[in-house]
């Protein structure tokens, strides 16, 4: 089966709320919004930040924002930052050394099609296709949102008019 790691599904979270939020994020704040460990989202931040996807700002209104719009990120990207190069067998683009078979195998050297449809349909594919609209909201540069008080005033019965 195919699929995708979860650090690489809470990467395409984290980027979607960075969008939807904009500007500059906190990784707690981001954690909030997200729901994932603070803990997930600051080594998911760590791992798009060495990829270039997105940039870590320093010092007391720091943070992170993204590198570029998620219209112009494909999906590939993310997978490739997250869980590293895609392939789906060992031999695939002429690496050798990763089966005990491949001097016989029959289809060495074959995948690669297969890999390469399967890569350029991630590559087709981004973030902005992927991402829906915010479901929460969240304050810029990590700060939570305010605490608030609301009273729950019981329901009024229902009459009915006699007619």
């Amino acid at each position: 089966m195919l699929r995708l790691s979860k650090l690489t599904d809470y990467a395409v979270v984290v980027l979607a709320r960075l969008e939807a939020q904009g500007g500059v994020q906190t990784a707690p704040c981001l954690a909030l919004c997200t729901g994932i460990a603070e803990p997930t989202v600051a080594k998911v931040l760590k791992a798009l930040a060495q990829a270039g996807l997105v940039e870590g700002l320093r010092g007391a209104r720091g943070g992170y924002r993204l590198a570029r719009p998620l219209a112009e990120l494909p999906l590939s990207d993310v997978i490739l930052a997250v869980d590293g190069p895609i392939a789906l067998t060992a031999c695939v683009d002429g690496a050798s050394g990763g089966c005990e078979t491949e001097a016989t195998c029959p289809v060495r050297g074959r995948w690669d099609r297969v890999n390469e449809a399967v890569r350029g349909a991630l590559a087709a594919i981004t973030l902005a296709d992927l991402a829906g609209p915010a479901s929460r909201s969240c304050h810029s540069v990590g700060h939570a949102a305010p605490q608030t008080t609301t009273t729950f005033l019981p329901a009024q019965p229902a009459t009915l008019a006699a007619e």
